[in-house]
């Protein structure tokens, strides 16, 4: 339970309405009834923020007095992101008192004697920490993490369950019919303020080390391959799969199912469509897709042939209109 006043005075926001109505809950607008607290996160929900039974809503100020009309509100610039405030602050309520009862690091995790974990840190159930790895301050391993030799994770990292740091990357020289496998020397860097979801595997370096700057957040199902670097506030979708070498810039987004081939260059504030194949570097910020329908193979690969001249034969076809007079004039 939570005061709706005292939300306000945790997060800011202009209260118009019950500073001591409880709130029991979140939940969106079509669902909340009087305990709940609610958000306006776009224009098209008008329609559900008049009927909402919620007893208080987050608003912009251009829905404010619609909002009021229906009810209490409350006033934010941005009305997603005091949502996203709003659930930590509903989690650390919810936690309060629970956290300290239990050990930092759970009985059944594995951790090397050379390994260095912050007092702060919290270890889950079943995860191994390995030779000279690092954990940061306030970092949280959820459970069954791997974190290999000489990893090293910043501060205030969420690593959720089965992600696996610093396995080897998949190289092999060939040697007629066999391969031969090339050790990786590496290690995985992480920084600060990194969130890894569920089952991601972050492979280690074959000579310098895998990096994830501060700020990214990546989907559960993400396969990042050896010598990857990833820029500062960069956001990858589930099962994204970025191929050895490749060079990621900051505040990027790439959509699910995704790829990125190897030792491409991406710039900063590029912004790439989900099940898109980056099959070149990006040098330019914007927005990039690539989704082509599904076909037999022989068919698919003459459109794609096709559709690469098209910009060629667009200019041909204006250029050859015009130097000829319109058909209705013969």
């Amino acid at each position: 339970m939570l005061r709706v006043g005292a939300v306000v005075d945790e997060l800011g926001g202009e209260l118009h309405g019950d500073a001591d109505r409880v709130i029991a809950g979140i939940l969106p607008l079509h669902l909340a009834g009087p305990t709940h607290l609610s958000f306006l996160s776009h224009p098209r929900y008008r329609r559900d923020l008049e009927h909402s039974q919620a007893g208080c809503v987050i608003v912009p100020p251009d829905m404010v007095n619609i909002a009021r009309q229906r009810g209490d509100c409350i006033v934010a610039q941005q009305p997603y992101l005091y949502f996203a405030r709003l659930t930590q602050l509903w989690k650390r309520m919810q936690r309060q008192g629970t956290e300290d009862d239990g050990p930092r690091i759970h009985p059944s995790a594995v951790i090397d004697p050379s390994a260095t974990i912050d007092p702060s840190a919290r270890i889950g159930p079943l995860c191994t920490v390995g030779e000279r790895a690092v954990v940061g301050a306030d970092t949280v391993l959820v459970a069954r993490v791997s974190v290999g030799e000489r990893c090293v994770l910043g501060s205030r990292c969420l690593v959720h369950p089965g992600v696996v740091l610093g396995a080897d990357g998949f190289g092999f020289a060939q040697d007629g019919a066999e391969w031969v496998k090339i050790e990786h020397l590496g290690a995985v860097r992480i920084g600060n303020d990194v969130e890894i979801g569920a089952n991601t595997c972050i492979d280690r370096g074959a000579l310098l080390d895998t990096v994830i700057e501060d700020g990214v957040k990546l989907d559960n199902l993400i396969q990042i391959a050896h010598n990857v670097r990833i820029g500062p506030h960069t956001a990858l979708a589930g099962c994204v799969g970025v191929a050895g070498s490749a060079d990621i810039g900051a505040r990027c987004t790439i959509g699910g199912g995704a790829v990125v081939l190897g030792h491409l260059r991406i710039a900063d504030d590029v912004h790439i469509s989900a099940a898109t194949v980056v099959t070149h570097s990006l040098p330019k910020p914007g927005q990039y897709s690539g989704i082509f329908p599904i076909d037999d193979n022989a068919a698919w690969e003459k459109n794609a042939a096709t559709l690469k001249q098209l910009s060629r034969l667009r200019d041909r076809v204006r250029k050859l209109e015009s130097l000829s007079p319109p058909l209705s004039e013969h």
